[in-house]
């Protein structure tokens, strides 16, 4: 769990609440159900038809990483790296092959299928640096449908306020009628910008942070995968992968 996201979540809307609340304003001003269907359900309209159903699909799957990223235990697999090494100076790259079934994540098993089927280096390289740009992609993909939606609310938020106005101006013989519609003008500006600023923006920064630590976790093994395939020292793979530890 991310404790940081749920602390900037918290104190973000703890302080635009805390600061009406100051000002003397109410909670119940702040809500306004018209206002919330306007912004929310036209945001999330613009963003669907701007995404494709396979980078829709894959922002849903890792959104999750926002409060609960995957685990990158990056001295861990640097420790299973060197064992690897070690094994093969030993016993061989076919002695690697005991290991690939207990190896549970996929991007290192793929690795070790490919050193224990004798696969060259410069092959090896490129098969798992298509494999690892492809995922980049298709998780960044993921992460700007979140900064596509910061995009379109503040600007969804303003049809919103000019529809409330638009109510205003048809009821101005009823003043009844007035404090609603000016209402739903305001509070859907504030949706449309503090969603944006709040939320949707730095929720894909968040996810585009976490793809990038992947990335690089993934880059780690790549490396470690062509070291033993070009049978280097397993000191020297270490103090190579010692800078993925910074």
């Amino acid at each position: 769990m991310d404790v940081l996201s749920i602390i900037g979540v918290i104190l973000a809307f703890a302080a635009i609440l805390g600061g009406n609340f100051i000002e003397g304003g109410t909670l119940s001003a702040l809500f306004n159900a018209p206002a919330a269907l306007i912004v929310i359900g036209g945001t999330i309209g613009a963003a669907v038809l701007h995404t494709s159903k396979v980078d829709l699909t894959r922002a849903v799957n890792i959104s999750s990483w926002v409060f609960a990223p995957p685990k990158q235990d990056v001295p861990s697999a640097v420790d299973k790296i060197l064992g690897w090494s070690m094994t093969a100076r030993k016993e061989g790259l076919l002695g690697l092959e005991v290991i690939v079934d207990t190896e549970k994540e996929y991007f290192a098993q793929k690795g070790l299928r490919l050193l224990v089927d004798g696969t060259e280096p410069e092959a090896i390289r490129k098969i798992m640096e298509v494999d690892l740009n492809i995922q980049e992609q298709r998780d960044l993909q993921g992460a700007r449908f979140y900064e596509c939606m910061g995009g379109y609310s503040p600007t969804i938020g303003i049809i919103g306020a000019v529809m409330g106005l638009i109510h205003v101006m048809r009821n101005l013989a009823d003043p009844s009628q007035l404090g609603s519609g000016i209402a739903t003008a305001f509070v859907a500006t504030i949706y449309g910008v503090g969603l944006a600023n709040l939320l949707f923006l730095p929720i894909s920064s968040k996810l585009k942070s976490v793809v990038q630590n992947q990335y690089h976790y993934r880059e780690m093994i790549v490396e470690g995968v062509v070291a033993i395939a070009e049978g280097e020292n397993p000191r020297a793979i270490e103090m190579k992968l010692q800078g993925y530890m910074v």
